[in-house]
């Protein structure tokens, strides 16, 4: 539960690089919150976020479970010490987070796959699941890939607020799996991916968390 004392993490997309900060919650109401001025993780140095900023922010509880969500910089007020005023969705709108690795999610990706270290013939298909890890595609009965090469592999996300990103990810292939007569699933580690990058799977990894609890609900 969200609560005075909490410390969360920031994530602001600037660009093309995220940037992280700290700060500790102050007070909690129902639809918004308060911090004090949050600290560059890097610097350290207390600076003020921008009215209207999106954040992804995270912390975790005493009971060392992690949670992520939404948030929008509302204002400031100046009482005892300066704050930052933020708005909070809810609850049902707060996604718990696997701590020991990325979430994966189930999710039909339009994907195109080309070669890097071995020749074939480019081709295009979709995600069986992602993660800001990795993914596993489907690959068309005519398409061949094999274990330990790179591809270079672009793929599709549109998130909520209507922005569409086209990510060109190098990947190694880590494995393939027959999932019926003719058809494999290769599994791609993305080798390297940016912060940015990562950053967008992530938002969009828990825009789907969220969906499929709505679903289940």
């Amino acid at each position: 539960m969200l609560k005075p004392g909490v410390v969360l993490t920031l994530q602001v997309r600037n660009d093309d690089k995220v940037e992280k900060y700290r700060c500790k919650v102050q007070e909690v109401k129902d639809n918004e919150f308060y911090v004090d001025y949050p600290s560059h993780y890097a610097n350290g140095r207390t600076t003020y976020i921008l009215n209207g900023t999106q954040l992804l922010i995270s912390y975790v509880t005493d009971e060392g479970v992690a949670y992520t969500f939404e948030s929008e910089v509302l204002g400031r007020i100046k009482q005892a010490i300066p704050m930052m005023q933020l708005s909070f969705p809810g609850y049902d709108q707060v996604a718990k987070v696997q701590r020991r690795q990325y979430v994966r999610v189930e999710s039909n990706l339009d994907v195109a796959v080309h070669p890097l270290s071995v020749d074939f013939d480019p081709f295009i298909t979709v995600t069986h699941d992602i993660s800001a890890g990795g993914a596993a595609v489907l690959l068309p009965e005519n398409a061949t890939l094999h274990e330990k090469e790179h591809v270079l592999t672009t793929f599709v996300l549109h998130l909520n607020n209507g922005e569409t990103h086209y990510l060109k990810l190098k990947s190694k292939v880590i494995r393939l799996v027959e999932v019926d007569r003719n058809r494999m699933r290769a599994s791609l580690q993305f080798d390297p991916i940016k912060e940015v990058e990562r950053q967008v799977i992530i938002k969009y990894c828990f825009e789907q968390q969220l969906l499929l609890r709505k679903t289940l609900i």
